[in-house]
């Protein structure tokens, strides 16, 4: 959601339907050996010395003015409610990963502290909402169309961060590291993931009902902009199809509103090619305004991650994803645990499915996810030596799998929990009927 946003260059030539789909699936999967790993980790910025007073947009503005001159490795951008995001160039292990984004984080975090501002890792912010720090047409576009679906856009742009873990798409040929096999995997694990690493439980200072808020603000921006296409063994046809039969968020001008059409996909614009026809630049915008749970980008982009609380916190996502996708042994795996669980999709596309759902709203106390998430855990821990992982790294997941996975735990339940040990209440506003 962070791509950067420059002026609106002139329309080139129109693009047709067929065109559309024909690039779409030479795009979406760039298969091959997974040899490359990226991770993006989105941050709230919160005052250090009370994290319960809103950050003025005078305050973020100074600090990410001094931020410019920081060098860094990673991609930097802001989110529209402030929130920071850096974006790792793409790695060849697991270790360059976390070793680049890691100094990165450090020299963010100085400049910051400087100015009396401190990262925080959590999926949604706990207090109130704060107002929307970016005023540019994308996001104006942005807003007025997903206040169409109810007031979740709104939290999503402006209180959400999370841990996004980039993957090869894989293989073109069948087998474990094949990209129909680790696109099915990723619809099927990613609630494991958000189960495990739900870390939202709390908006405008009260519990929601639900281990993961992030993710429900996801679900309630509706399917037809963050839901995911039917699985099958097409995956690239699939979302191509998904692709056209999307909505367009906006039709962008060079001067003046971008204009937010009612109920016009994309295909329906290349046939109609009104306000204007649209363009090949057209096409590679809407791909960028979908966000699905699992997004091809040439490579896997996984979404479904609430940011985590600690320093390094985020280290620990990116180690289990990566070497259940990228360790043959661990990927079969956690093929086999994860499997069963497809039936509670109901057929179903993530994450507006009762799988994900419940994931979002119990996290580990689910039965199922428990014991799916205790399995991949393990198997991912005996993978991380094979892909060269540091002891630190291993370390770091063994204990997460003892601290909150052994006892069907998440980081939520640790906010739930009251200093006197007692669980605090819900509001109850956002606990379904």
């Amino acid at each position: 959601m962070s791509e950067p946003v420059g002026g609106c260059r002139r329309p080139r030539t129109a693009v047709s339907e067929a065109e559309v789909e024909a690039i779409v699936r030479g795009i979406a999967f760039k298969t091959g050996p997974p040899r490359r790993l990226g991770v993006e980790v989105e941050w709230l910025v919160h005052e250090l010395r009370d994290p319960r007073l809103p950050v003025t947009t005078e305050r973020l503005d100074a600090a990410y003015a001094a931020l410019e001159s920081v060098p860094l490795k990673s991609a930097l951008t802001v989110e529209p409610g402030g929130q920071l995001e850096l974006s790792s160039p793409p790695a060849a292990s697991l270790t360059e990963a976390v070793d680049t984004v890691s100094a990165d984080l450090d020299a963010v975090r100085a400049v910051l502290r400087a100015d009396g501002l401190v990262l925080v890792g959590l999926g949604h912010e706990p207090g109130e909402l704060p107002r929307r720090y970016l005023r540019q047409p994308r996001y104006d576009a942005m807003e007025s169309a997903l206040d169409r679906a109810g007031p979740a856009g709104r939290s999503m742009m402006r209180g959400t961060a999370s841990v996004q873990v980039c993957l090869d798409a894989g293989h073109e040929e069948p087998g474990p590291l094949g990209h129909v096999r680790r696109w099915w995997l990723a619809h099927r694990i990613g609630p494991v993931l958000v189960a495990a690493f739900a870390n939202s439980p709390l908006a405008g200072g009260r519990p929601t009902g639900w281990r993961s808020t992030r993710q429900l603000r996801w679900e309630e921006i509706g399917a037809d902009r963050a839901g995911g296409p039917p699985l099958d063994t097409d995956p690239a046809g699939t979302w191509a199809r998904h692709v056209l039969d999307a909505p367009v968020m906006c039709v962008r001008r060079e001067t003046g509103p971008w204009e937010v059409p009612a109920g016009l996909t994309f295909r329906e614009w290349t046939r109609s090619r009104s306000p204007r026809a649209p363009t090949t630049e057209d096409l590679d915008y809407h791909l960028t305004t979908l966000f699905p749970p699992v997004r091809p980008r040439g490579h896997l982009e996984l979404r479904m991650i609430d940011a985590q609380p600690g320093d390094d916190g985020w280290i620990v996502p990116l180690a289990v994803t990566a070497a259940l996708f990228d360790d043959p042994e661990a990927t079969e795996t956690a093929y086999r645990a994860v499997k069963p669980l497809a039936e509670r999709t109901g057929g179903r596309p993530a994450p507006h499915n009762p799988l994900w759902r419940d994931a979002a709203r119990l996290g580990l106390t689910d039965p199922e996810l428990r014991e799916a998430a205790a399995v991949c855990f393990a198997a991912a821990l005996g993978a991380l030596p094979r892909l060269g992982a540091r002891t630190a790294v291993t370390d770091a997941v063994a204990a997460y799998l003892d601290r909150f996975v052994s006892r069907g735990r998440c980081p939520a339940d640790n906010l739930l929990d009251g200093p006197d040990g007692t669980r605090r209440p819900p509001s109850g506003k956002d606990i379904p009927s």
